[in-house]
């Protein structure tokens, strides 16, 4: 089984897999990757 596209990120980005989760949830409600970069916090 191929793992999910959230779990290959977090691994190519040395993530956790919640963070991944979170920013694409983000994406997904339209924040603009300057706005994620800025306020990663």
């Amino acid at each position: 089984m191929f793992p999910s596209i959230e779990q290959r990120l977090a691994v190519e980005l040395a993530a956790r897999h919640e963070q991944v989760a979170a920013a694409i949830a983000l994406l997904n409600e339209g924040a603009t990757v300057p706005f994620i970069a800025r306020y990663r916090k």
